[in-house]
């Protein structure tokens, strides 16, 4: 393949068309539910609680195992220091090798591999752990094992790949995840690198620059995301190509780390530009089939998606222990702080929120150890609630702690007082609801999965395509769907008071969840019904819908995680109660408030006035002030494919 194919190739990308984006994605999709979805189910009024309760057990044998490796953890986190993360900005070798040492790069890989073969809670809990540690060393984890080489290797792996790669992976050999461009970030039909294929078929040469590629300036090996062109074998078989999964070598020629990115947070995470010039790959390094690169990506954040909801309980738990023992030890007014109401209204929800961030973190991942449900929904749902609650928590613990929340934890040693880093929390989670898909992203696929069953009974009604005569023969399909469906939304358990009486005074709160799941069924129908294939252009009614949802799984999660708790640990039963019950009230608040919304809103008229600032109608707003970062540079960087001018910034750390 000549040069010439590969520009071409990259123009259209980035050339791509709405239709052709939407094409990417929906063949990129998981299409068939071969297992129940609690979550799923939810959002089509059906709440089936047998699906997440009885709480699912775990092994006893990986409960011993795990509580065994997170004693040998704890300690050595203890002799690990965040401050000195944050000040160098940079994790100390001794750490990475002390990491290494533990087993702690191989905690999800098979044990037959060499790693720990530990449970997905336990996973969790670990990161929850190495994180209240710094959330630097959080990301680093996350990055290697949930998205990087480990996890495609495990599921989409040959034999050979799985016995050449995870030994390394689990002995500390650091991998990272390379998909997002300068100009491509969650649209990957635009993407610009390319892999063609060599003439004796033997490897590919990769081409093109990845950027925030997490790990990457130290990673030993990456798996590279990139499309590959149709091509013709010699025999005549031609080979439509399209985006391929490849585990690249970061020492193979080629390769050239040339930027080591900081941000407002995670200051110590190792986050780079990377750029690959002619780098040869071999064909054996490719992960699955040529054109399953997306499918890959996106089966592995399925339950990759889970490591971040585990890092948000861990700044919960911390916020929570920080914000009760500040609003004990300061006073205003002759009272403790945390007993005047304004305060008392922050530390209930950090406390209930606190309290769910835990029940819906573990109950995803106990129900994906098990294997018998299809948690892809629950996992997107943990991973958009997760850190947006917890950005809350963090931003009300900053405002209990005033201005002392603001200032620096070194800021506070040095003039004599507890170095407790609440402006760092806000930073550093704040790139969570951006990191492996964006909170707007997020709604968007969530949505796309619970409107499905309409769209497949609507047919033609919702292609903007179709003809009137098309959308007629689908309505006459879709009656009959509805006129099935729809009678089911009437009634339901929620509407006897004697329903769920096995969990006490939490059964109201699972009645108001089997009702809300009923009405949140009718109103994505009445959606669907009002905007047809237009739907999928309504993005804030859509992002409401996904809200709710997320809410009604939360408050489920907290109902069961109480009631398993009366069982599993009694002394703590009836605090598990009152904290079930508070975060459930306070849901139910903002449940009924986006059920308001979905119809009472500013919508069209923001999208409408949103277009004319666009338009510079209202540019004369911004006369006033200066702009610092005019004449600074691009707004996007320019990723032509070529040699690199820049020394590469990648470096060993063993």
């Amino acid at each position: 393949m000549t040069s010439a194919t590969d520009n071409s190739l990259s123009a259209a990308s980035v050339n791509a068309t709405a239709e052709e984006a939407r094409a990417v994605a929906e063949a990129a999709r998981e299409t068939e539910w071969n297992r129940p979805s609690f979550a799923k189910g939810l959002y089509l009024g059906s709440f089936d609680l047998s699906l997440i309760h009885p709480w699912p057990e775990a092994k006893a044998e990986d409960v011993e195992r795990g509580e065994d490796f997170m004693a040998k953890l704890e300690a050595l986190c203890r002799t690990m220091s965040g401050r000195v993360i944050e000040r160098d900005a940079k994790i100390p070798d001794e750490y990475l090798k002390g990491l290494a040492e533990l087993g702690v790069f191989g905690m999800k890989i098979p044990r037959e591999y060499g790693g720990l073969g530990l449970s997905l809670v336990y996973y969790g809990r670990a990161l929850a752990l190495v994180g209240s540690v710094h959330p630097s060393l959080g990301a680093l984890i996350s990055a290697h094992q949930s998205i990087g080489v480990p996890e495609p290797v495990k599921v989409f792996g040959t034999d050979e790949q799985k016995r050449e790669y995870l030994p390394r992976c689990a002995a500390g050999a650091i991998t990272a995840f390379l998909l997002t461009e300068p100009d491509v970030g969650s649209d990957p039909a635009r993407m610009g690198a390319t892999a063609v294929l060599s003439d004796d078929g033997e490897s590919y040469v990769l081409d093109g620059v990845k950027l925030w590629t997490t790990n990457g300036v130290i990673a030993e090996l990456v798996v590279v995301m990139a499309r590959v062109p149709e091509h013709t074998d010699p025999d005549g078989t031609t080979h439509k190509g399209g985006i391929s999964a490849f585990v690249v070598e970061m020492d193979s020629p080629g390769i050239t780390v040339e930027n080591r990115n900081t941000f407002m947070g995670l200051r110590g995470i190792e986050n780079g530009v990377t750029r690959f010039h002619q780098v040869r790959v071999p064909a054996a390094n490719r992960l699955g089939r040529e054109g399953q690169g997306l499918k890959i990506a996106l089966t592995t954040l399925n339950t990759g998606r889970l490591s971040i909801p585990g890092l948000c309980v861990a700044a919960g738990k911390w916020s929570l222990k920080i914000a009760r023992e500040w609003s004990n030890a300061r006073t205003q007014w002759g009272r403790p702080v945390g007993q005047h109401e304004a305060v008392s209204k922050k530390i209930a929800f950090i406390a209930a929120t606190t309290f769910a961030l835990e029940a819906v973190f573990e109950l995803s991942a106990e129900m994906a150890d098990a294997g018998a449900r299809d948690i892809r929904i629950e996992a997107a749902l943990a991973k958009l609630w997760s850190t947006e609650l917890s950005c809350r928590i963090a931003d009300e613990l900053v405002q209990i702690r005033g201005g002392r929340g603001f200032e620096t934890a070194d800021s506070l040693e040095a003039r004599g007082e507890r170095a407790v880093a609440a402006e760092q929390l806000l930073r550093d989670l704040r790139i969570n609801r951006i990191f492996e898909g964006s909170s707007e992203i997020m709604k968007l696929l969530i949505a796309r999965e619970a409107v499905d069953a309409h769209l497949a009974a609507a047919g033609d009604l919702a292609s903007l395509d179709a003809s009137l005569q098309d959308k007629a023969k689908a309505a006459v399909g879709a009656s009959g769907f509805y006129a099935r469906w729809l009678p089911k939304l009437v009634a339901g358990a929620g509407m006897d008071p004697r329903s769920y009486s096995d969990f006490g005074r939490l059964g109201k709160q699972l009645r108001f969840v089997e009702r809300s799941s009923r009405r949140l069924a009718r109103q994505t129908f009445y959606g669907m019904g009002r905007w047809q294939a237009k739907l999928e252009h309504k993005q804030a009614f859509l992002g409401r819908i996904v809200d709710i949802g997320a809410e009604l799984f939360a408050m489920a999660a907290c109902c069961s995680r109480a009631e398993n708790l009366l069982h599993t640990r009694p002394e703590h039963a009836a605090a598990a109660f009152e904290l079930a019950e508070a975060y459930c009230e306070q849901a139910r608040v903002r449940v009924d408030e986006c059920f308001d919304q979905l119809w009472r809103n500013t919508d069209d008229a923001d999208r409408d006035f949103s277009r004319k600032v666009l338009a510079g109608d209202y540019a004369w707003l911004e006369a006033g002030i200066l702009d610092q970062s005019e004449g600074t540079g691009p707004w996007i960087a320019d990723a032509s494919p070529g040699p690199s001018a820049k020394e590469s910034l990648h470096r060993k750390y063993r």
